[in-house]
């Protein structure tokens, strides 16, 4: 591992940027960003004989190649796709140096930086915004018709990209999670799901497949003027791309607003049509809408075995994990909406008289990190305080509400399944049925039971999600 935070780091990238930067006198400064859960990113300030520069890096965790059980273009196709949608018209960085064993900074790229807001959450709630969000929608649509119009194979990319129909894409992912051999009986739901309901066949094309909001720079009076993190492109249905942006996990709490949380799916398909002549049809984009959240479900636990497996370990990690939560009950609210209970509270979960007591702990370790230790960091550091803050929540709210949640659960399964058992062993038989198509996905009391376990799950995990307002609501009404 090339730890970013070593004089050695520091070093090489001083030598690479002294033969990559025309005109190169002395590296002023790098630092981390504290976006990018999946890649680093670091900003990098020099000086040249023309004046100050800014330039970004992007690079795997500590440098190394991830495990990450699929076969990834790699990040110097990402580099490769980044020119070619540049050439054709899509708003991108220019790549400046891909990175080779000889530099000494593992597997990457350097590009020019670009202003701009990448945050998703001031992107839809920022008065700077206000004008130009009617107008992304359009935007994006216009842009997704330029990559998916890119000829791959007549570059120099052809081959490097895998290929998948969306039967297959469904499969991968749906294996990949059945791998980690944690038993989330709402994923096997939506995987029938999504089977039972494949979309026509249609021409294979580029598929960005990470195109959303956050992975975006947008300009306050340009609008998008850069598309950024590449390195889940495929070739497959073009349809993905549009559903994924429209997926609730990327509209950071504006559920009102389909695309990304700031614009509305009408425009982003007129601007698509527009631009490519083609037809947008909408039962695909409500699939890829629905995979997407079942994608993303398993990502957040993907990122979570990046932490029990290596090489990045930091607390970001376990709290991605319990994400997933989030996009079940996006999955539960696309597909089976109805009545669901919020948990209740044990009454007692902490004794009394203990003093101090294990909320106590946790709330003065919580309120540290939150009051003292994240106002005075900045940048990733503050970032992260505000992490462990939000993951030692997920704790007391688990002590608190957890026992009662599981009890009703295990009664629930027990009634479902005609059996008992563990907890676990319970989850893992519904699973296992639901993968041999034992239960007909319209079973009134499957349903039930799946909805009330995961609002129950997400108000442990996210109790201020979106997609919980979503449930709890179409239970009042």
């Amino acid at each position: 591992m090339i730890d970013a935070s070593t004089p050695e780091f520091e070093q090489s990238l001083e030598r690479l940027l002294a033969r990559a930067v025309d005109g190169f006198e002395r590296l002023d400064a790098v630092k981390r960003l504290s976006g990018g859960a999946s890649q680093e990113t670091h900003a990098i300030n020099v000086t040249t004989g023309n004046g100050p520069v800014k330039l970004a890096l992007r690079r795997s965790p500590g440098g190394e190649a991830v495990d990450s059980d699929y076969n990834r273009p790699g990040l110097d196709v990402e580099a490769g796709l980044m020119q070619l949608a540049f050439n054709a018209g899509v708003p991108e960085p220019r790549i400046l140096h891909v990175l080779r064993p000889e530099d000494g900074l593992g597997e990457g790229f350097i590009m020019s930086w670009v202003d701009g807001e990448t945050l998703g959450a001031r992107i839809v709630r920022h008065d700077d915004f206000a004008d130009i969000r009617p107008r992304l929608a359009r935007q994006c649509g216009e842009i997704l018709a330029r990559i998916h119009a890119i000829d791959i194979e007549s570059s120099p990319l052809a081959g490097r990209l895998e290929r998948f129909s969306p039967e297959a894409f469904v499969k991968r992912e749906w294996q990949h999670y059945q791998a980690f051999e944690t038993p989330q009986p709402m994923i096997d739901y939506t995987a029938r799901w999504l089977l039972d309901n494949l979309p026509p066949p249609g021409p294979p094309a580029l598929v960005h497949n990470d195109f959303r909001n956050g992975n975006l720079i947008v300009d306050a009076q340009q609008g998008v003027v850069a598309v950024l993190d590449w390195e889940v492109a495929h070739i497959g249905d073009p349809m993905r791309d549009i559903g994924w942006i429209c997926t609730n996990s990327w509209r950071f709490g504006h559920s009102e607003h389909e695309v990304g949380g700031f614009g509305e799916l009408d425009d982003l398909i007129a601007g698509y049509e527009a631009v490519s002549c083609t037809a947008v049809n909408r039962d695909a984009v409500h699939f890829w809408q629905v995979f997407g959240s079942f994608w993303w479900a398993i990502g957040c636990l993907t990122m979570f075995n990046h932490y029990r497996t290596g090489p990045d370990r930091t607390v970001e990690r376990p709290a991605i994990g319990r994400r997933s939560s989030e996009c079940q009950v996006d999955c539960v609210n696309l597909l089976i909406p109805g009545p669901a209970a919020m948990p209740a509270a044990d009454e007692s979960p902490f004794p009394q008289r203990e003093m101090p007591r294990n909320d106590e702990i946790l709330e003065s370790v919580t309120s540290y990190l939150r009051e003292e230790i994240a106002p005075a960091a900045s940048g990733r550091e503050r970032f992260m305080a505000r992490v462990a803050a939000n993951a030692l929540d997920i704790v007391r709210r688990e002590m608190t509400l957890g026992p009662a949640q599981q009890a009703a659960e295990r009664q629930r399964l027990a009634r479902l399944l005609g059996r008992d058992g563990t907890l676990d062993a319970l989850r893992q038989c519904l699973c296992d049925r639901l993968r041999a198509g034992e239960f007909a996905l319209d079973d009134a009391e499957l349903t039930a039971h799946l909805r009330e376990t995961v609002v129950a799950r997400v108000a442990i995990d996210q109790p201020g999600y979106s997609g919980l307002r979503t449930a709890i609501d179409h239970n009042a009404a």
